[in-house]
């Protein structure tokens, strides 16, 4: 992807509002700059302190624009396109030659991209494994060969090599129908799925226009893409005479590894989790009905209640079945906590 900062042909641009300007400064300035900058590009940059509006450093994206104003970008040097290692601390649960694997923490993006290009994931394993990465594809970089979103915690794999790379990526693609691949979350849920134990199978495909967001979508559809889920109920928190409950916490297994899968499908089944914005957002006011230290936890917890507890592979080299597990993370389990001691 081109970083539209390292193509500006000059250092500093300067701008004097219409007589007809309104509206935030950001939605002006990105239709100001026309195809330039996108709108996060500009927003990145006001928050990185390198806007000026009538002289004054600008503080937020949320100000007004008005007719005669003068705003000044002063744009960054051109940075190198390849990740930079980064001194960022990771739990490392196992590493050797061919890969390394951690715990993600919720809040730690996987690679660098679109108003993320640093203290992403692969800058700290670039820092961290240093000269023991021979490269992938004639480059020194981690091999990623699966991801986690920026706020979902759990085990990671990543390759050190190209042999590595292609034996793991070829295990994920698999997902795990003639291999050892496992993968296992944890995700508390609202409501209870109808039934205990059952497998979700419905495609899914991008939501509108959106890049990163999916729906549920005919199989006959364009871009839909086969995505299955396994689900166990673990535990019920609030449990009703009538079998209904407030919460629930819930394992899932994946048969395939689609974007925000699990998130997805738990919508669609009408449990979806616990704090997702993105496709569970009009579940939120079902933390009034929580006893009050619960509904505290609940509305503190401010990412999606998932967690990848479990991750087992073959080696790349020896072949041996390798398992690790990741214990949930405190933010969520004191939202568990909460919830069990209703």
């Amino acid at each position: 992807m081109t970083d539209p900062f390292n193509e500006a042909a000059a250092s500093r641009k300067e701008l004097i509002a219409e007589d007809d300007a309104s509206g935030r400064i950001d939605a002006w300035l990105t239709a100001a700059l026309g195809q330039e900058f996108s709108r996060n590009r500009v927003k990145a940059l006001i928050e990185q302190g390198a806007v000026q509006l009538n002289g004054n450093l600008l503080d937020s994206p949320n100000r007004k624009i008005k007719p005669g104003d003068s705003v000044v970008i002063d744009l960054p040097e051109p940075e190198d396109p390849q990740p930079k290692g980064e001194n960022i601390p990771l739990e490392v649960l196992y590493e050797d030659k061919d890969l390394i694997v951690i715990a993600k923490p919720p809040g730690l993006v996987v690679h660098p991209g679109a108003g993320n290009w640093h203290g992403t994931l692969v800058n700290a394993l670039i820092y961290h494994c240093g000269d023991t990465l021979s490269g992938i594809g004639g480059v020194k970089r981690p091999g990623i060969v699966h991801r986690l979103d920026k706020d979902t915690s759990g085990v990671m794999v990543v390759a050190k090599n190209d042999i590595a790379h292609r034996h793991l990526a070829d295990q994920f693609a698999d997902h795990g129908r003639t291999g050892p691949l496992e993968r296992a979350y944890r995700a508390v849920v609202w409501g209870r799925p109808r039934t205990l134990a059952g497998t979700i199978d419905a495609a899914l495909g991008r939501s509108g226009a959106d890049r990163t967001k999916r729906t549920v979508k005919r199989e006959d559809t364009d871009d839909a893409r086969e995505a299955i889920t396994h689900y166990t109920v673990l535990e019920r928190y609030g449990e009703k005479p009538d079998a209904t409950c407030l919460a629930s916490l819930v394992e899932c297994r994946l048969e395939t590894g689609r974007t925000h899968q699990i998130r997805v499908h738990m919508a669609h089944i009408g449990n979806p989790l616990v704090g997702d914005q993105e496709y569970g957002a009009a579940f939120k006011t079902k933390a009034n009905l929580l006893p009050e230290d619960a509904k505290r936890a609940v509305n503190k917890f401010h990412r999606q209640a998932l967690h990848a507890y479990l991750l087992a592979f073959a080696h790349p080299t020896t072949g041996k079945t390798m398992r690790f597990e990741a214990p949930i993370p405190a933010d969520l389990q004191k939202v568990i906590d909460a919830l069990k001691a209703m």
